[in-house]
């Protein structure tokens, strides 16, 4: 379970493309000499750019859960380490707080959340990520973590495998995906789950999209409890930035960011409901100025060039200053 894991490609020929590379720095304001933390290292393309455009002496702090990530980053910027500007931290991003603590990291001046699966992670059949490439069903970032897609698909009920698949998938025909899995069950390869979920449904019936995507979506954001580290780590990252300091982050589904455009409204209103009061709610200062009205998206000449920015939003927020 915790042995290496394989490097899809040589870290130091790495060719991952970072998703709305330009719209991110700008939208971080990144100054030479700026202190910022990169959640989510993945292939290193948002690090490299960040450590470039805060040069000379700027400091970036990277967090992965992914050991293979760290390993390829320390590899692909050991010049960076050398020179003690880049700091890199293996764990999930919810324990943001704690790897600032570990290295005195605080306060900065940014905070950027990619929340993709990296390129990396997909092109690694061992991982178990893609059905594009058949491999064992893992899906974990961290290989230390215990639970792994296989021991959902094979050992979890009926109803709550539909349920799970349906809330985080928002798979329409979940209950008789489930039905089907259960039925037929077990599994052991990526490639016979898919194969499984498009016969539960009947085929692809001309739809662009695999009928077994958003069951692959919803079985990695349950193995790696995606949703409930980004409702932990938005607040860490307000606590750790600046006044004036910014966070960004990038999401690639719809329930990441309904739960990120939330929390910023959230932070970002003087008035804050609360159903223990006789009139709903009380006053606040806010604590965020939001920059980004609507999502930035890329254009097309970026997702011609990276299919993978088509479902990129990024949304920026800025911490107001205290009285």
């Amino acid at each position: 379970m915790g042995d290496r894991l394989p490097i899809a490609d040589d870290p130091a020929d790495a060719s991952h493309t970072p998703v709305l590379l330009t719209q991110t720095l700008d939208g971080l304001a990144v100054r030479p000499g700026a202190w910022l933390i990169d959640c989510t290292v993945g292939g290193g393309g948002h690090t490299e750019a960040l450590l470039s455009r805060s040069a000379p002496d700027g400091r970036v702090l990277g967090i992965d859960a992914d050991p293979a990530a760290i390993r390829r980053v320390s590899l692909r910027l050991a010049d960076a380490i050398a020179a003690r500007r880049l700091i890199l931290f293996h764990g999930d991003f919810a324990r943001l707080e704690e790897a600032a603590a570990a290295y005195v990291f605080a306060p900065v001046d940014g905070v950027l959340l990619d929340l993709g699966v990296s390129s990396f992670q997909l092109q690694t059949s061992e991982r178990g990520f893609s059905f594009m490439q058949s491999g064992p069903l893992d899906m974990r970032f961290d290989p230390a973590q215990p639970l792994r897609a296989a021991d959902i698909v094979n050992d979890w009920d009926e109803r709550d495998l539909a349920d799970v698949i349906f809330r985080y998938g928002e798979e329409p025909q979940s209950r008789r995906i489930a039905r089907y899995l259960v039925q037929h069950r077990p599994f052991t390869t990526t490639a016979q789950l898919a194969d499984a979920i498009e016969r539960a449904v009947g085929g692809r019936r001309g739809s662009r999209l695999h009928p077994a995507t958003r069951t692959f979506q919803a079985l990695r954001i349950v193995v790696n409890a995606e949703l409930a580290q980004i409702e932990v780590v938005l607040p860490q990252a307000l606590r750790l930035l600046k006044p004036g300091g910014r966070l960004a982050v990038i999401s690639f589904h719809s329930l990441e960011d309904r739960i990120v455009k939330q929390w910023m409204q959230d932070e970002a209103r003087d008035y804050v409901p609360d159903p223990t009061r006789l009139h709903g709610g009380y006053n606040r200062r806010p604590t965020l100025r939001i920059l980004t009205k609507k999502p930035i998206v890329a254009d097309a000449t970026e997702v011609n060039r990276n299919p993978r920015s088509r479902s990129a939003k990024l949304r920026i927020a800025e911490k107001l200053p205290t009285i």
